[in-house]
């Protein structure tokens, strides 16, 4: 038996498997990582995300945020690795995905039961009635956005440095984490907090811990039991043939 057909077994034989991703399955994609070599914060100064410099400093802000995210982020699409968690969630294979990305790419591949950890980019909000619009509303020749129900300023609807985690996404993260008896770890190094947090409390629990990244990370040498070093495309394409093999 390989590699992808033990992985396989054990997401076939899950009583409750969850996916938990972070960049590397959108590099693909055409996404910049925000850390490492070719990241984002290389080019940008991490300070821009910051809530209190985006409160004092709204229209720069916005429009470094408009042309990193909007113009980049607003023609990508989602890559076989998200397809292929959009169809083991349809077939049954998988309950939910916790991600760490704010592409919104995991929805646009068709998984229902998303939990987006840093919140997403399709969505903005009004930092004074709480009013979420989408996005594709927005005029981004005009800067910043403002609210139509009450004038307040606007800001994308992801966690900046300095803001809480989204309560709800918080908690449907840990809480799926705790049901998990399987989790796919995909395209993340564990380093950023505090989501890094939630595979190690599934391990605690015993949860099967599958691990798909080209590099190894914080988890691998940690609470990994299966290591798939491989970008996710591949290893998705790959694992998918086990399990229909196996099915």
């Amino acid at each position: 038996m390989n590699i992808y057909q033990e992985a396989a077994k054990q997401i076939i034989d899950a009583h409750y498997c969850v996916a938990f991703t972070g960049a590397g399955i959108s590099v693909e994609s055409g996404i910049p990582p925000f850390r490492g070599r070719n990241g984002l914060w290389n080019k940008y100064d991490p300070q821009t995300f910051e809530i209190d410099y985006f409160l004092q400093n709204t229209t720069r802000s916005w429009e470094i945020i408009r042309d990193i995210f909007y113009d980049l982020f607003g023609q990508v699409l989602p890559n076989t690795a998200h397809y292929a968690l959009a169809e083991m969630e349809q077939r049954g294979l998988l309950k939910s995905v916790i991600t760490q990305n704010i592409d919104n790419l995991h929805k646009d591949a068709g998984n229902k039961e998303v939990y987006e950890f840093h919140g997403s980019l399709k969505q903005i909000i009004c930092l004074n009635c709480g009013q979420k619009v989408n996005v594709a509303r927005v005029d981004m020749n005009r800067l910043p956005p403002t609210c139509l129900t009450c004038g307040g300023l606007m800001k994308p609807d992801v966690v900046f440095f300095g803001e809480a985690i989204p309560e709800y996404a918080a908690s449907k993260s840990f809480e799926a984490s705790q049901k998990a008896d399987c989790m796919i770890l995909i395209g993340t190094t564990g380093t950023v907090a505090p989501a890094n947090i939630i595979p190690p409390r599934a391990k605690d629990r015993g949860t099967t811990i599958i691990e798909i990244n080209p590099e190894p990370s914080e988890y691998t040498n940690w609470i990994t039991d299966i290591f798939i070093q491989e970008n996710a495309t591949t290893a998705m394409e790959n694992l998918m043939e086990a399990i229909d093999g196996l099915s």
